[in-house]
């Protein structure tokens, strides 16, 4: 097998630039020690070829594409033993690798770009950084602050516990096919906060509830959580979800524990 089709069931867009795709491996930065690095979906390739040139990476991949996988074994032998030929969303990676940490990198499938996160977040003690290329407009809204109407319930999850940083935008044209849409590259580095300071599982909670309704102020928003008017008196529950910040939904999810039934 010569070439691989893009699957536009898979938001496969393969980039065809080796430019950039140099820029992007050359966006990791491995903290802590780190010398596991696991592409999600490789396609071809193409940032595979460059990962594999340094040696102080052990470079694995994922890919739920069966035609990849089988382009892969056949031009990068060497990489046979770590090619993981299933979901990632559906991946165990304590499991997989020991409970050591690992940097993420990779051309996301647009389509499933959100749960990735969702995913490197329950890994988060594990994952030190990610170099992803995503859509534009998913990569501002991550980077975003309080205050911005795209500021949302991955935002500050995702802030919560990484440094985000948005490092260049890419264009259409470098891609086969050509998506519709602007592409970007951010990188997340895990912060110095292991734990916030407040019941995690709940934090997740008030985030996701808070932006259920993110039109509402977080009195009404929060009215599921079993917030009665009693409960909710202090000012912040004027604001709406867009105006906290994370240690703002620390705070409240510390408010909530304390008053909820």
């Amino acid at each position: 097998m010569d070439s691989v089709k893009a699957k536009k069931h898979l938001g496969q867009h393969f980039l065809a630039d080796s430019n950039i795709a140099r820029k992007i491996v050359e966006a990791l930065r491995l903290p802590d020690g780190v010398t596991e690095v696991l592409e999600i979906g490789p396609g071809m390739g193409v940032l595979t070829e460059i990962l594999l040139q340094h040696p102080a990476y052990r470079t694995s991949v994922v890919e739920i594409d069966r035609d990849s996988v089988a382009y892969l074994q056949k031009h990068y032998p060497a990489l046979t033993e770590r090619i993981y030929s299933q979901d990632f969303l559906k991946m165990d990676l304590g499991k997989l690798y020991n409970d050591q940490p690992i940097s993420i990198i990779g051309n996301f499938p647009y389509n499933i770009s959100s749960q990735i996160y969702f995913q490197v977040l329950a890994h988060r003690q594990q994952v030190r950084e990610v170099v992803g290329m995503i859509q534009k407009e998913v990569a501002d809204r991550l980077a975003e602050g309080p205050g911005s109407k795209t500021y949302g319930i991955l935002s500050v999850l995702l802030q919560a516990f990484y440094t985000i940083e948005y490092l260049f935008t890419v264009p259409p044209h470098v891609f086969n096919p050509p998506p519709k849409v602007q592409s970007a590259v951010i990188r997340l580095t895990r912060n110095t906060t292991e734990h916030l300071d407040c019941n995690e599982k709940l934090f997740f909670k008030v985030v996701k509830q808070a932006f259920a309704t993110r039109r509402k102020t977080l009195r009404n928003a929060l009215k599921p959580l079993g917030m009665t008017p009693e409960d909710t008196t202090d000012p912040i529950f004027d604001k709406r979800a867009e105006q906290l910040s994370v240690a703002d939904f620390v705070g409240l999810t510390k408010w909530v524990e304390a008053h909820s039934i």
